[in-house]
């Protein structure tokens, strides 16, 4: 059998480490592992396994300096230690006490109750409608979100009024069970309680057991100026309680910006299709263009092109980093009439006159070695 894994390298804490530094390495783990959050993943359920082993051996006083003293996993014998270290004398009963916490044969005693850790509540995530002008400009939002209160009956116990949680039976309160074999132990969740250490003989009429009911709680959610679309609030402790006296979980809020009809994202600046006539595009002059603000003037280059972009800095909604405004780029579109009347045409009849040259002549100056661009009937069949 596979020796055991040393505690510290488990949690990932030095041999020094301070017991407030191995329980928030163990909170870490024990929520990224949890099988809550990693239903059907095996190898995750393996990790929470042995965090937990590691965080009773760690979080007990009398464990951590048998351990640190060599004792290990076998207590009194002599040999090679899976935690790293020798061994000393003493009975396999005094094995399974020092690391369990009870009596592993005759003369072992009773079993001591260790308290569950407490586990923190689960993270709720909620999406938020607002429109492009709170997100340019920030606000308060009202936002209603289902999740679990503390029942009122049974104050969250879970238990009938008049009756309580009882020791579990079977874990004698510590949440995990230990099953010997051989010369081996191996600890995983109580499968009686599910590792709570209490089991209700006569659960609460109104949550079932369950020790919160359902409900909605409103908040008004303060938004930053500049959010954009997708991105996450945190509201620290506003996620689900926890059922056994640990921290409230977060809530997380995923703001979904309605489209504005002229001002489009791209990253973290802004973008607007400027439509320009064809005289405007060749012989240049000055336009008005909208901002988040009002207006502003823009000259437009002789011979501008389709697509050519021009950028206002500091125009657009305040950066999410505290750092200035993002920028508005303008890109200028031709817009071409869909009818010529006859003056129109005319004046475009002049002005082709006017232009030499082919400008899709270089499309076949090296295609399929030819110099010049193909004539005739033929041409682009």
């Amino acid at each position: 059998m596979a020796a055991r894994k040393d505690p510290y390298t488990v949690l990932g804490v030095d041999r020094k480490a301070s017991p407030e530094e191995i329980k928030k390495a163990y909170r870490k783990l024990a929520r990224r592992y949890h099988p809550d959050r990693n239903q059907g993943d095996a190898t995750a359920e393996a990790h929470f396994k042995e965090i937990n082993e590691a965080n009773d051996v760690l979080s007990d006083p009398e464990k951590r300096a048998a351990l640190d003293r060599g004792e290990g996993l076998f207590g009194g014998m002599r040999g090679a230690n899976p935690f790293g270290g020798g061994f000393d004398g003493g009975s396999f009963s005094d094995i399974l006490s020092n690391l369990f916490g009870g009596g592993g044969g005759g003369g072992g005693g009773g079993a001591r109750r260790a308290r569950p850790q407490p586990t923190r509540g689960r993270d709720l995530e909620a999406t938020l409608q607002i429109s492009f002008d709170q997100a340019v400009t920030g606000g308060q939002v009202p936002l209603a979100v289902p999740t679990s209160v503390r029942c009122a009956t049974c104050s969250g116990t879970g238990a009938r009024p008049g009756t309580k949680p009882v020791v579990c039976p079977v874990c004698q309160g510590r949440g995990i069970e230990s099953q010997g074999q051989g010369m081996f132990s191996i600890s995983q969740p109580c499968s009686r309680c599910g590792g709570r250490g209490t089991i209700i003989e006569e659960p609460c009429p109104t949550c079932s057991g369950n020790g919160a009911t359902r409900s909605v709680k409103r908040y008004r959610v303060n938004i930053p100026a500049g959010v954009h679309d997708g991105s996450r609030i945190r509201l620290p402790g506003k996620g689900e309680p926890s059922q056994n006296g640990g921290p409230a979980g977060d809530l997380y809020v995923i703001t979904r910006v309605t489209p504005s009809p002229v001002f489009k994202q791209k990253g973290e600046h802004l973008e607007v299709e400027v439509p320009i006539t064809v005289v405007e595009a060749l012989r240049g002059g000055e336009i008005e263009v909208p901002t988040l603000t009002g207006s502003k003037r823009l000259r437009v280059p002789p011979g501008t092109h389709h697509g050519t972009v021009q950028r206002l800095r500091g125009e657009g909604p305040p950066r999410l980093s505290g750092e200035g405004h993002s920028d508005i780029h303008y890109r200028f579109v031709i817009d071409l009439p869909d009818e010529l009347d006859e003056t129109q045409k005319k004046a475009v009849e002049a002005l082709a006159k006017t232009i030499d040259g082919d400008p899709r002549k270089k499309l076949f100056t090296h295609a399929g070695g030819g110099t010049h661009a193909p004539t005739g009937e033929g041409a682009g069949k």
